[in-house]
């Protein structure tokens, strides 16, 4: 897909947040030019367009920033009405969208993060209260192929560290934590998810990500 003319993504290609914006990009068809960030030193283009908190990713469209991987994703679902709709058009099933990307983001994904600073029962702990929170996000995918319905949407979006990072992190770790007994439409889920054309074009590779991981979880030994 040809780049868009005046739409760039800065970003990193093994965060969960970058991709997000990719896969929204890529749901509508539109074309970007990619720039790879250093976080160790970080380019005076995202220290421009993202004064406040000088994070990744952003969009910029027509010279003008746009951060934060949730606004980002809206207002490419506002912005191009090609390709698949990223938000319900109802408000009530726009707000149900924010409120589960949000309890991912604010509730699911701290708890998840936090596996690796702990070792035997006290882990065994924390990954029953990960699956407890996820048993919460599964009732909200009975019945359906996507969080979307039919169609990826946005808590599909924010969804993709569930999707794939999780399980490059166990792998890496020796752990399970999102078990086909414990969670199993979850996984079916995941199964959809990822064998998805839009999903496989937007995410890394499994051995690409496990790579990465595995070298950063090291530099912290």
């Amino acid at each position: 897909m040809a780049a868009e003319q005046g739409v760039k993504l800065l970003g990193t290609s093994n965060s969960p947040y970058s991709r997000r914006v990719e896969i929204a990009l890529n749901l509508k068809g539109v074309g970007y030019e990619f720039f790879e960030e250093n976080l160790s030193d970080k380019s005076p283009e995202l220290l421009e367009y993202n004064p406040v908190y000088k994070k990744i990713p952003v969009l910029v469209h027509n010279g003008k920033p746009v951060v934060e991987s949730s606004v980002i994703i809206e207002y490419i679902d506002e912005t191009w009405s090609s390709g698949t709709s990223i938000l319900p058009a109802d408000p009530l099933g726009k707000s149900n969208a924010r409120f589960w990307a949000k309890f991912i983001d604010d509730k699911a994904m701290p708890v998840i993060r936090s596996i690796r600073r702990f070792q035997g029962e006290e882990q065994v702990k924390v990954i029953e209260e990960v699956v407890e929170l996820l048993k919460l996000l599964e009732s909200e995918l009975k019945g359906k192929k996507f969080f979307g319905g039919e169609t990826i949407g946005l808590v599909d979006i924010t969804a993709n560290f569930l999707a794939l990072w999780v399980g490059v992190y166990g792998e890496i770790m020796g752990i399970q934590v999102i078990t086909k007994e414990k969670l199993p439409v979850l996984c079916k889920w995941i199964d959809e998810y990822l064998n998805s054309s839009i999903i496989k074009k937007s995410l890394p590779s499994r051995d690409e990500l496990y790579e990465y991981l595995d070298a950063q979880i090291k530099k912290r030994l």
